[in-house]
């Protein structure tokens, strides 16, 4: 038995739009209403979110029966941490705060098994293969892994064009409140001068047959990616979903 084919991969080789949103509760069961939704992808998010490896494997593990691909962003882009959340089922990982086309190289051969990486071999036992009953795994694993890179500050967007070039990088996901606070707009990802940034690192990782993603938190920002031509967009953060529905349900009914 091969791989698990990794169908949000392969909706962005096919150009199709994937709106995804982000996951900040770090709980199954928060994951696993999340996945019902109808969302394309979900992120669990391990840099921003009290996320560890368990938690993530249980969110895998919660969204197994869902129709929404899971998207792992990871704190760091360190070969040891890949390797662990790719052997519990992970195939699509998101790496914050890339600046180089060296380190994106790296983060390829990270994801990839020898002789064209250096990922260990070792997943038998876990839950990737579902514990050995994808006997063909190591074969097929490659292929069907997703590298998703941030860029998100000024040294990230200078060297875009080298980190474009990395065959292996999937997609290029901008952080907007990174990159307008390290630009001197302290998180304003409105300021003209970010959009007018960010609208043509877009341009350009579509143009260079990459997929162009981004993250945006108000329905002004999200129309605006679009019209830029994001092509893997989250529109949300659970998290927020619930402060501000919670606080406006209560500010409607104390007001009577």
């Amino acid at each position: 038995m091969a791989a698990q084919t990794n169908t949000f991969k392969q909706a962005l080789t096919q150009g199709k739009r994937q709106i995804g949103c982000w996951m900040s509760f770090a709980e199954p069961v928060t994951a696993e209403i999340m996945g019902t939704a109808g969302f394309d992808w979900l992120v669990i998010d391990g840099e921003h979110a009290p996320n560890d490896i368990r938690s993530i494997r249980d969110q895998l593990m919660a969204l197994a029966n869902s129709a929404s691909h899971p998207v792992v962003r990871i704190p760091v882009g360190e070969p040891w941490l890949i390797k662990m959340v790719l052997d519990a089922g992970a195939q699509t990982i998101l790496v914050p705060i890339v600046e180089s086309g060296e380190q994106a190289q790296e983060l390829v051969r990270a994801c990839r098994y020898p002789p064209d990486g250096v990922r260990g071999v070792g997943a038998s036992a876990s839950r990737a293969t579902m514990y050995g009953t994808a006997s063909d795994y190591i074969q097929t694993a490659d292929q069907e892994i997703c590298l998703l890179v941030q860029v998100e500050n000024r040294a990230g967007m200078a060297a875009l064009d080298e980190i474009l070039q990395v065959e292996g990088v999937d997609g290029v996901f901008i952080g907007p409140a990174d990159l307008s606070t390290d630009m001197g707009f302290q998180g304003d990802s409105k300021a003209p001068a970010v959009r007018e940034v960010i609208a043509d690192a877009l341009s350009r990782i579509k143009a260079a047959g990459k997929a162009p993603g981004i993250l945006g938190t108000t329905e002004e920002a999200t129309q605006v990616y679009l019209e830029m031509g994001a092509q893997f967009l989250a529109v949300g953060i659970d998290v927020m979903l619930l402060t501000q529905g919670s606080r406006a349900l209560a500010a409607q009914w104390k007001e009577k």
